[in-house]
């Protein structure tokens, strides 16, 4: 099983009423619960880890997560209210207006020992949940229980609106880069984050220390990555007609995860032995996941039966 750390959350997304009026859709939505359920839709055993309210809005993404086949039994439900993100797009960019105070997705809590890590592949964490203090922290303890059986995938996410101590908040981001295996991040995050694109750099750096493997996405530009062994790889996007980059990043990073798994390359020991072929197979068919969730509005990633032919098609 991979688990999936972080947050759960409400998008409220453009639309057009019957009488051509701009409205708002709700969706849902946080990006560690679309990189389960887009894992989840592959038909990856996968875990979501986080909080969910009782609300509303809570039992709409639990009914949304378990329809993918997500597994619950380690998420906090509460009845604290929802986390809402009102999304505007600004040249081609989804731009986020939290609602997040005293919420359950900033209050859940890992209960140690509730997570049997031995049978865990894999741990993802992310996003907004890190944030906060509490969640922050709560993530932390989970990662330091998981680190000795399961590899530690990290995507910071970053959402610049909630941040209020930047240089703090750069500097947490930096400590999870240091505890992961494998980091991902998108090309916004890294210029927000370190300035710039001077991503060899900063790979050479990272992989000096624990993680093995770097990727920065680039939208329709593709990928790149850095591997401890394998070196540099660069794949291309596929050329499509873009609706909606909501949840792009998230499907890469279940695309990600699932073609490493289905390499035998999942578990740390492999992960260091990625060849730079398995590395190209796995970045392209993370572009070719994304690139689906794009054709499409909201956070909607691919299913097995839709990327069989593509996975296949790179053996």
């Amino acid at each position: 099983m991979i688990i999936s750390c972080g947050d759960a959350l409400i998008d409220f997304v453009p639309a057009t009423t019957a009488d051509g009026r701009a409205a708002l859709r709700p969706v849902v939505g946080g990006s560690c619960l679309n990189v389960a359920v887009g894992l989840a839709r592959l038909e990856v055993p996968t875990g979501f880890v986080g909080g969910i309210s009782t609300d509303l809005f809570g039992r709409m993404i639990a009914q949304h997560a378990e329809a993918s086949g997500v597994d619950l039994r380690y998420a906090t439900r509460s009845a604290d209210q929802t986390t809402l993100a009102f999304v505007q797009h600004i040249a081609g960019e989804a731009q986020y207006a939290f609602y997040d105070a005293e919420t359950a997705a900033q209050k859940w809590s890992y209960r140690q020992g509730g997570i049997p890590f031995d049978t865990i592949e894999a741990v993802h964490v992310g996003s907004t949940t890190l944030v906060h203090d509490q969640g922050a922290a709560e993530t932390t303890a989970l990662i330091e229980a998981a680190r000795h059986h399961a590899t530690i995938s990290f995507d910071p996410n970053c959402r610049p609106n909630l941040v209020t101590n930047k240089v703090a908040y750069a500097a947490r981001m930096d400590a999870f880069a240091g505890r992961a295996d494998m980091i991902k991040m998108s090309d916004v995050d890294f210029d927000y984050l370190h300035g710039g694109d001077d991503y060899a750099a900063r790979a050479a750096a990272l992989l000096t220390g624990s993680p093995h493997l770097f990727v920065v996405t680039r939208g329709p530009k593709g990928a790149l990555a850095w591997h401890r062994s394998a070196g540099a790889v660069e794949v291309a996007a596929p050329a499509i007609e873009v609706v909606d980059t909501i949840g792009a990043g998230d499907s890469f990073q279940a695309g990600l995860l699932f073609a490493l798994r289905e390499l035998g390359r999942i578990r740390r020991d492999d992960v260091a032995g990625l060849s730079a072929a398995e590395l190209r197979r796995a970045l392209s068919f993370a572009v070719a996941c994304a690139a689906v969730t794009c054709t499409r509005p909201g956070a909607d990633p691919p299913r097995r039966d839709e990327m069989s032919a593509t996975w296949n098609g790179l053996a």
